[in-house]
């Protein structure tokens, strides 16, 4: 603990009967006092199995699963790092009984099923699917699988602010201004709410929304469930508090007093999980049930000039006065006229860091409102041929889109003929590249010759004429004739489940030696992803689809995978291997990795991405909360606030998890071909405008 400020080991030290409060921005060691208090608490003889950690996220327990997790660690119980969706998960297994009759279960002797996003978003689809057909949300233009993620959202949204599912179509009606046709919207999407949860009570399925309502609403206001709760966790460390949402607020403000000890973290300046359903001003009133408050406010990552910026910024944004600071240390331009040029030059200058002035490519961060997949191609396409270490990190990218599983789901394909899904040429020859290991030319030859479509037929190398042999190598022929043999093998044999099935090709196939799965751990972890995605879905649809001879588990999954859902959160996505890379992230999505690096590259700042909302035609985070007052309507002026607020508080969070320098990497022409000047472009001209003044 020798880094540490005076407050921090104040904190850190506390009497083990103390109620702290500390808030403060980003960057003034909040984390870090939680790690270091955990750590106290442990060394002070406290039972780890008392002391439970919460967050609003797994993804956010990271720093305290490293301490956890670490050689150092003494032998004994373990702490519960939990949300408090995970605790209502636990608690739903736990008192299952107490719950199945009051809750409305239909299937009162049968175990509770506890479904993922994937698995939700399946049933989703399977319910509204024949709606869609009967003409529900016709005048809609939208992606099914964003549909059904919304409608799930809806749902969330009632359970993590505390109102009744019933009542997510009319609160959105009441407050719309605008196109009659939205009303029946609303209405639809409340039928399909009301549909989808009468579907979970028949068949014993708990998604998260059904999850938190029967702890918060059922088990907890239980005394069976609060003395267990309250003899088993007597320490509490709950960090971005502001993160979470009304209804564990609520819970943790009840349950606050009967802890020995209790830490909480709270981040004045955030409040980004609010389209989730978080809450920054009830998690706030939680001040008021501690002992004591402490606020943190010396930075130790943001140089003075960047808190000035921030500032400065932040004023411009919300259109307040402010007193100038000085932009030309902190600030710098990457202009261009078209917008691959402004690419180039940003790998130019990275390089630069990176050779002369020895900025270690974990501390920079190239950053956009969105990422989609050509500009994540292009960006990481440019840093590999400059020889610059990178990742990338984007929650929201479907596991179909990776090449790793991708292959994996067309030989999966391949070795299931009854499943009627023939993979096209172009699939299979990048199937044989990734898997096998080899160039995009061998791989199209080889697959022109031994694939047919029509019957999923592949013919031996033997049969290819010895001079394509030799073009394709004997090498490739040879790998391509075990991955044959084995699919072979195994048509001939009773079918395994899918993620059975995708573990025994992985482990005898695909990752031996000169394949590609062989040391790729990008691709390893894809791997795992997908199997636990699997095998999640098949737990839960064996109890409802068990009696159905119909059913093919694989070919429903795939199925599923083409419908556009996306995958859940694997904590595996958030982790990497070598973090002496460049991260190319979405803006938000670094936010809540809460990871500081030296220097920032901001892309396209005249872009409208960085302040509008994505459309959400079936939702309303800011209808759908606790603080929107019933029947007033949604008006623009509000949108105008909404969109100020946000902005203002992504660019500060921004800026304070940056070190030393920002670059402005700007185009004439944006991504689409567009000339754009967006509100954050304005309010940086702003800022230059008053300095130079």
């Amino acid at each position: 603990m020798t880094n540490l400020s005076l407050i921090q080991r104040q904190v850190i030290e506390s009497p083990l009967n103390t109620r702290l409060f500390v808030s403060g921005s980003a960057g003034t060691g909040k984390t870090t006092t939680g790690i270091e208090r955990l750590r106290y608490l442990l060394e002070q003889g406290v039972p780890a199995d008392s002391i439970l950690m919460l967050t609003p996220q797994r993804t956010m327990q990271e720093p305290y699963l490293e301490l956890l997790f670490s050689p150092e660690r003494h032998a004994g119980g373990e702490v519960t790092s939990a949300t408090i969706g995970g605790l209502a998960k636990r608690m739903s297994d736990l008192f299952w009984p107490m719950a199945v009759e009051a809750a409305g279960f239909k299937n009162r002797d049968q175990p509770p099923v506890f479904l993922t996003l994937e698995t939700a978003q399946y049933y989703m689809a399977y319910l509204v699917r024949p709606l869609l057909e009967q003409g529900y949300f016709q005048s809609l233009t939208i992606d099914r699988n964003r549909l059904y993620s919304q409608i799930l959202d809806n749902l969330n949204k009632a359970a993590v602010v505390g109102f009744s599912y019933t009542e997510i179509g009319s609160r959105m009606d009441a407050a719309w201004f605008g196109d009659p046709g939205q009303r029946r919207i609303y209405q639809d999407a409340q039928e399909c709410a009301t549909l989808f949860r009468e579907f979970c009570l028949d068949h014993n399925l708990l998604d998260f929304s059904l999850q938190l309502e029967i702890f918060s609403n059922i088990l907890w206001p239980l005394e069976q469930v609060q003395n267990f709760l309250k003899q088993t966790y007597r320490h509490l460390i709950y960090d971005n508090v502001e993160e979470d949402a009304p209804r564990a607020h609520d819970i943790i403000g009840e349950w606050l007093a009967d802890f020995d000890s209790a830490l909480l973290i709270y981040d004045n300046d955030a409040g980004y999980r609010y389209f989730l359903g978080g809450d920054a001003v009830t998690g706030h009133a939680l001040r008021e049930a501690c002992d004591k408050k402490i606020e943190f406010a010396e930075s130790f990552v943001s140089s003075e000039n960047i808190i000035q910026l921030s500032d400065t910024l932040v004023s411009a944004i919300t259109h307040q006065e402010s007193e100038n600071g000085n932009p030309n240390n902190t600030l710098e331009f990457i202009l261009a006229h078209y917008y691959p040029e402004m690419l180039d030059k940003i790998i130019a200058r990275i390089k630069l860091l990176i050779e002369q002035e020895g900025v270690p490519p974990a501390e920079i961060v190239i950053l956009a409102p969105y990422l989609s997949d050509a500009l994540r191609f292009s960006i990481t396409h440019r840093l590999d041929q400059a020889g610059i270490p990178s990742r990338t990190h984007r929650p929201s990218r479907s596991l179909r889109d990776e090449a790793g599983s991708q292959s994996l789901l067309i030989l999966s394909a391949l070795a299931h003929p009854h499943w009627k899904v023939h993979p096209t040429k172009f699939d299979v020859t990048h199937a044989f590249m990734f898997a096998l290991n080899t160039d995009l030319i061998r791989a199209q030859l080889l697959t022109e010759i031994v694939y047919r479509q029509k019957d999923l037929r592949l013919s031996s190398f033997d049969e290819i004429k010895p001079e394509i042999q030799e073009r394709i190598t004997y090498l490739l022929g040879q790998k391509y004739t075990n991955l044959r043999n084995w699919l072979n093998d195994y048509r001939e044999q009773t079918p395994l489940p899918l993620d059975f099935f995708m573990r025994k090709l992985f482990g005898e196939v695909l990752s031996q030696p000169d394949h590609g799965f062989h040391r790729n751990a990008d691709a390893i972890r894809v791997a795992a992803s997908l199997i636990e995605s699997i095998k999640k879905f098949r737990y839960s649809t064996e109890s409802s689809f068990i009696s159905n001879p119909a059913f093919d588990l694989g070919k429903e999954y795939i199925a599923m995978l083409e419908d556009g859902v996306i995958a859940a959160q694997y904590l595996e996505s958030w982790r990497t291997e070598n973090k002496d890379t460049v991260l190319v992230a979405p803006a938000h999505t670094f936010l809540l990795m809460n990871h500081p690096v030296t220097v920032q590259f901001w892309l396209d700042p005249g872009s409208s991405g960085w302040v509008q909302r994505l459309s959400q035609p079936l939702t309303h985070p800011y209808v759908l909360s606790r603080h929107w007052e019933s029947g007033r309507m949604w008006m623009d002026t509000d949108e105008v606030e909404a969109e100020t607020e946000s902005l203002a508080r992504l660019a500060s969070g921004l800026l304070s998890r940056c070190r030393e320098k920002l670059f402005l990497a700007l185009a004439d022409l944006g991504e689409t071909g567009f000339e754009q000047r967006g509100t954050l472009l304005r309010a940086f001209q702003k800022v230059i405008q008053e300095h130079e003044s």
